[in-house]
């Protein structure tokens, strides 16, 4: 499908074809740009091992499966899966058991940079900016590990196979921009804003349906994959208010100075204003409630933990008081997660433009940012019995 302007016609994205977060190890590369995530996840890790003590425990010769979905391409998803190996070992130790063997799936669309992941789950290779406890005592792998390609949104394992399901930080991303929000002639069309931030109702409400269309799917997929006695520990964007059009720091992040910047492109004549209108990031950030209502319409699992906690700024700074440094940190923080969206759209050349002025507005709002650009999560610890 796709929609027409007064002189151009823009086609709606496959966001499961093209959608990852930035690859490689460059400047603006999700690897080199996750360090916020890294931090963030470090402060949920005791949920996650409430979590893991609420699994059931099998025969040690059959293996224990643990999936992390959205894995992205940095450290941090290996990290993670690290802590969960580790902590499972050492509870059928301490329950006097050999523990079993063990087997990691890392889980993201296809377009994924899993090349640079596989590189980094290598014994030897470098985890700059690893969480506590990020290798096994002997300092090497102690599970099998494979790749899953495809969107977690669908089935990706075989029936009752898996005994954890790990997830944070991509729960937010859509499957697809509501089409009314892309639609000229729907009332819910999101005329001159890339983003859900500071718009109206309508287009809120198609968001938020979207959302909890996404995540009954997903759990769908996993009430089938996972077998009985296992457990999900999920985190995700979320709010503290309860006006969807208030999205917070994802808000602050794409409806401010990112949306600010596709308006110079537009001003500059670079882009006619239809392309910047075609354009939406697909992230929601729910509210607890949002969130909640679908987990037990589905009804297939066990509501553990459920809140929403601060995870801090998504900047990282050496020196707070440079506002270049922290104009840049804004712009790869963006392009980190959704510059494959915007080469995508407009090219790479005119994305390099973007995000230029994403730095310069950021430059000139550093203190401003530091101080206000905070994110929540959605906390979700999850059993299926």
């Amino acid at each position: 499908m796709a929609f027409k302007g007064d002189d151009v016609v823009v086609p709606t994205m496959n966001l499961e074809r093209i959608f990852s977060m930035k690859g490689g190890k460059g400047e603006g590369s999700y690897a080199k740009n996750s360090q916020a995530q890294a931090k963030h996840a470090r402060s949920m890790l005791h949920i996650l091992k409430e979590t893991l003590d609420t699994v059931q425990l099998n025969s040690p010769e059959v293996p224990f499966v643990v999936v992390d979905l959205g894995c992205s391409s940095g450290s941090n998803a290996i990290c993670v899966m690290d802590v969960i190996i580790k902590h499972m070992t050492e509870r059928y130790e301490s329950s006097g058991y050999e523990p079993p063997e063990f087997s990691g799936f890392f889980s993201d669309l296809p377009s994924n940079d899993f090349n640079t992941l596989f590189q980094l789950i290598s014994p030897l290779a470098n985890y700059g900016g690893s969480m506590e406890e990020c290798l096994a005592a002997n300092g090497h792998r102690s599970y099998f590990v494979a790749g899953v390609p495809g969107s977690f949104y669908n089935r990706l394992f075989p029936a009752r196979s898996v005994d954890v399901f790990h997830s944070t930080f991509s729960l937010h991303w859509l499957s697809k921009v509501p089409e009314s929000v892309q639609d000229q002639r729907s009332t819910a069309f999101n005329r001159g804003r890339v983003f859900i931030h500071g718009s109206n109702d309508l287009i809120a409400k198609a968001y938020k349906n979207q959302f909890q269309t996404d995540l009954a799917s997903f759990l769908r997929a996993r009430s089938q994959e996972m077998k009985r006695g296992g457990s999900m520990f999920l985190a995700c964007l979320g709010r503290t208010s309860g006006d969807p059009t208030d999205q917070g720091g994802a808000g602050l992040l794409f409806g401010t100075h990112f949306q600010d910047a596709w308006e110079d492109l537009v001003r500059e004549g670079l882009i006619p204003k239809e392309k910047r209108d075609s354009f939406n990031i697909p992230v929601y950030a729910a509210s607890l409630q949002d969130f909640k209502d679908v987990v037990e319409a589905d009804g297939s699992f066990t509501i553990n933990k459920l809140q929403i906690v601060k995870g801090g700024s998504p900047l990282v700074v050496n020196q707070p008081d440079d506002a270049t440094e922290v104009g840049r940190a804004l712009a790869n923080s963006c392009r980190s997660v959704a510059g494959v969206l915007v080469d995508a759209h407009i090219g790479e050349p005119l994305s390099d433009e973007l995000f230029s002025r994403v730095a310069n507005r950021g430059r000139n709002h550093a203190k401003e940012l530091l101080e206000k650009l905070q994110f929540f999560h959605i906390v979700a610890s999850l059993s299926f019995p």
